[in-house]
């Protein structure tokens, strides 16, 4: 059968004032009826410019200079507007990266889907709102006849992107492109929605372009991917070819910048060097080649073509890696531990951080004006634990379950309910004034998104400055100093000081934050979801860069994160967190191998890995359906309405947290997966937490 989609040299460019961005330069590929291609690379390699393109609607300055694209054996990349608004919606459908600015907030979601139908085909308005009934009950949301009626921003996240995905679908295209469709979205939603995707395309006979920088999701739902670097094709090949035999320097350096593949061996994970090229004056060889560990002198003035050694897998590279290429794949560099400063055992090393019985209500209130208190969110319910000096504690869970809660109240930014805090053995719950200034001194917050949390009108010098000029450390000269050691510390270059934030790339910015709190010295770091937003090479990057400040600074981090697999790679101990309560806590290998918890084991199973066999072989164990309300949360168990195991005592009784190790290994189960400790009691098991 000929493709249903196919392009040819496709070449894309955005005009600048003063100059021309090369996004997409020579590109060629194509999709077959009813397959999955996946294009993976680091932010700026072209992935989303090249499915703009495809849709014709590049951002401003953006025009398709050159090249072919073809659906079904139509040229459409030269129709006029006309033309090509017949085109998508109907016979390509597009769900873009982030559903709550791509839906329009002042429509129903009903009327938005509803559009699409009356635009493309000719039917009654009625007609319309019931295709609109149809396929979101077809992308799986719950009650959609009573919920047409609702507005985007009374959706979840999850649900939003199914109403995206409803309006993709609403005119049955034969191509749907789906541009990082779960990036933002917890590892439970992440599952969902691809498998959903997945049911839609065997069941509408679609094909799909799925564009992402998480190989993981590539792994377990492409049939076909290429890797995409600098405007290029730096690979193509089927996904069970790619993963196992990797040819071309960037891809393999990929893969090796993936947390799972560390966690077990305890490798320092690869970090790509410096950044990709600027596109406006791309280099005249290789475009890898400044970056690349092989590079050799016919790199950086020839440019390789893609080409093919067997039946369907290309690469473009001189000096290709994998089984047939030499040098050959790169001796892996083994990260040393981060020493702690008292010997490692459950009991008996020093404790830098104690949590205990920690709770945060908030108050829900009705009334313009006379404000009544109508109820409370429970977001963090009676959660204890403890970090050691010189460790690492990762918290995980998902979006709403009280992990960015506990960390602004360590931090200081949110009053406790109840409940107790102590930094090196004193109590700083309810510290006021200079002892407030002085005690928080030591504890210092990574923001998750760092554009937001630095002042655009600062340069970054101002901003590494403002937290010493507060708490009145040093004299101008000293604080340069250490601005600079700084600076140094987190790999940016002293100059940096003269750069406003958005003079500095996602990884720099992320970097800048990290130099803040680290300017005053402090003894504990909470890291809320400090890596989230990168891609793999930059999140390698900072991973490392976090590790390695560790061991030299004696650094304490409480690292918040939905992704088990890096805080596995990070942490000494894990603590599972589900609707405010602590639902597991133990050592990072023991809990991830182990789980003792039937939440913590659909965390697992939810996450993607890099892996096609261990993809295809996962069974739809993952956490299934939505996170309840935190106003009224579930008596006895609170994850019991998602828990395949939960029955009568469930919701009767609220599980206590009971030891399942001599580690420190904690669950709160009724119905736990592993077997507990002979003669455990409540209160051992509670002396036992880490």
């Amino acid at each position: 059968m000929p493709p249903l989609l196919e392009i040819e040299d496709l070449q894309t460019h955005i005009r600048l004032k003063q100059a021309t961005v090369r996004a997409v330069d020579g590109v060629s590929f194509r999709v077959e009826p009813g397959e999955t291609l996946g294009i993976v690379g680091e932010s700026g390699c072209g992935k989303t410019i090249t499915a703009l393109s495809i849709m014709n609607l590049l951002p401003v300055g953006g025009h398709i200079v050159g090249g072919s694209i073809r659906l079904n054996g139509q040229e459409i990349s030269g129709l006029g507007d006309d033309d090509m608004r017949q085109v998508r919606g109907n016979e390509i459908g597009m769900i873009f990266q982030d559903p709550l600015t791509s839906l329009n907030p002042t429509m129903t979601v009903g009327k938005q889907i509803a559009e699409a139908v009356l635009l493309h085909r000719e039917v009654t308005k009625q007609e319309a709102y019931d295709r609109a009934v149809e396929v979101l009950d077809l992308v799986g949301l719950p009650k959609a006849k009573e919920r047409i009626g609702e507005y985007p921003h009374q959706f979840s996240g999850g649900m939003r992107q199914r109403v995206m995905i409803a309006m993709a679908l609403a005119c049955e295209p034969k191509l749907l492109i789906a541009d990082e469709p779960t990036t933002a979205l917890d590892v439970t939603i992440q599952k969902q929605i691809l498998e959903l995707i997945d049911d839609l395309r065997q069941r509408l006979h679609m094909s799909v372009l799925l564009v992402t920088h998480d190989l993981g999701v590539i792994a377990g739902r492409a049939d076909r991917v290429a890797v995409m670097y600098a405007g290029r094709l730096a690979e193509t090949a089927d996904t069970a070819t790619l993963f196992a035999n990797p040819r071309h320097p960037y891809t393999e350096a990929l893969f090796e910048a993936l947390p799972e593949k560390s966690a077990e061996t305890r490798q320092r994970l690869y970090s790509i060097p410096g950044a990709p090229p600027d596109l406006t004056h791309p280099p005249a060889g290789c475009r890898f080649a400044p970056r690349c560990r092989n590079a050799q002198e016919r790199c950086r003035g020839e440019q390789p073509a893609l080409i093919s050694e067997t039946p369907g897998h290309r690469f473009a590279c001189f000096f290709p890696v994998g089984q047939a290429g030499k040098p050959g794949r790169a001796a892996p560099v083994t990260l040393e531990e981060a020493p702690v400063l008292a010997p490692v055992s459950p009991n008996g090393t020093e404790t830098l951080l104690a949590v205990e019985h920690l709770v945060k209500d908030f108050p829900v209130t009705k009334g313009a004006i006379l404000q009544r208190r109508v109820g409370s969110v429970s977001a963090v319910a009676d959660v204890s634990f403890a970090i050691r000096r010189g460790e690492t504690f990762g918290l995980v869970g998902e979006s709403g379950c009280g992990k960015t809660t506990i960390s602004r109240l360590i931090v200081g930014l949110d009053i406790p309910t109840s409940g107790t805090i102590h930094l090196g053995g004193k109590d700083i719950t309810h510290s006021h004034g200079r002892e407030y200034r002085r005690q928080r001194q030591k504890i210092q917050f990574m923001f998750q998104d760092s554009y937001a949390s630095l002042d655009p009108r600062m340069r970054a010098g101002t901003i590494l400055r403002e937290p010493l000029a507060v708490q009145g450390i040093g004299s101008r000269r000293d604080q340069d100093r250490r601005i600079a050691e700084m600076l140094d510390h987190v790999g940016l270059p002293r100059s940096a000081t003269e750069r406003y934030p958005h003079e500095f790339s996602g990884g720099q910015r992320q970097r800048l934050g990290f130099a803040r709190a680290l300017v005053l010295q402090p003894e504990l770091i909470v890291a809320d979801e400090p890596v989230s937003a990168l891609d793999v090479s930059i999140q390698a990057q900072l991973l490392n860069l976090m590790r390695e400040l560790q061991r030299d600074l004696g650094l304490t981090y409480l690292f918040v994160s939905h992704d088990l697999g890096v805080v596995r790679y990070l942490s000494n101990y894990i603590g599972v967190m589900y609707l405010g309560k602590l639902v597991e806590a133990g050592p990072a290998d023991e809990v991830y191998r182990t789980p003792a918890h039937p939440y913590t084991k659909g965390l697992i199973d939810s996450a993607p890995v890099a892996d096609p066999d261990a993809e295809k072989a996962k069974t739809r164990s993952g956490v299934r359906g939505e996170l309840p309300s935190a106003i009224h949360p579930p008596s006895g168990c609170r994850f019991r309405t998602r828990c395949p195991l939960a029955s009568e005592i469930c919701a009767e009784i609220e599980p206590p947290l009971r030891p399942f190790s001599g580690n420190g290994h904690l669950a709160a189960c009724h119905f736990p997966l592993q077997p507990l400790v002979a003669a455990a009691s409540p209160a051992s098991a509670e002396a036992q937490a880490p």
